[in-house]
């Protein structure tokens, strides 16, 4: 009982860890010619957006033509899901279609001399990435609603982790299985071994003695 209820309490902490909106900030120095890329593992229909912009070192003056990146987002796959050249700022959302690992990649263009840019990149994905604020109005009833919607889909999103452990789970109870099969055979190769290894060597020595007259 002890350890169920233990496996319960393991298998809830990591519903509550990987349910978790998954935002990622970040501010990085990218130089001149130069390529960076972030990787972020989403699941299979996941909604995920990004945005990314130049850190402008002269406020209300335009950025200069050395100032401009260009941005790639593609799948482990090699699906191309946003592609933006010669920007300074830009955003992107999409419903990931395969899981797995997503690059986003960031080309700073080629400058003499080498200048050092300032990127602000903050990657959303799962509930974290509906912005469902965007559509809640001032009224209670439409502010309760909003609500409701929000709670559904983090029921949703939990209801999609359960699944996801219930299959891992499957595939670490069927790996089990087969490494105590191997185990099990390999322990019987084992033992006749041992018995084939002791009878020859009973062999060698019976015929060692018989030679020596002992026997």
């Amino acid at each position: 009982m002890f350890l169920n209820s233990q496996k319960l309490w393991t298998k809830m902490i990591l519903i509550l860890t990987i349910w978790s909106p998954i935002s990622q900030s970040l501010h990085f120095d990218l130089h001149s010619g130069r390529t960076k890329c972030i990787a972020e593992d989403i699941k299979s229909n996941s909604m995920t957006v990004g945005k990314y912009s130049i850190d402008n070192p002269h406020e209300g003056q335009a950025l200069p033509q050395s100032h401009k990146i260009t941005v790639k987002v593609t799948s482990n796959a090699g699906n191309n899901y946003h592609n933006a050249e010669q920007v300074d700022s830009g955003q992107f959302a999409f419903s990931a279609v395969e899981a797995g690992d997503y690059m986003a990649c960031f080309t700073a263009v080629d400058h003499k001399p080498e200048l050092a840019l300032s990127i602000d990149f903050e990657w959303k994905t799962g509930v974290q990435s509906k912005s469902w604020a965007k559509v809640a109005k001032k009224s209670q009833v439409e502010v309760m609603e909003f609500e409701v919607k929000s709670l559904l889909d983090t029921v949703n999103s939990i209801h999609e982790e359960m699944y996801y452990l219930r299959d891992r789970e499957e595939e670490m109870q069927d790996l089990n299985r087969s490494t105590n099969t191997k185990m099990a055979w390999l322990s019987v190769l084992s033992f006749f071994v041992c018995i084939g290894v002791a009878g020859m060597q009973c062999l060698h020595l019976k015929t060692f003695f018989e030679k020596k007259k002992v026997i």
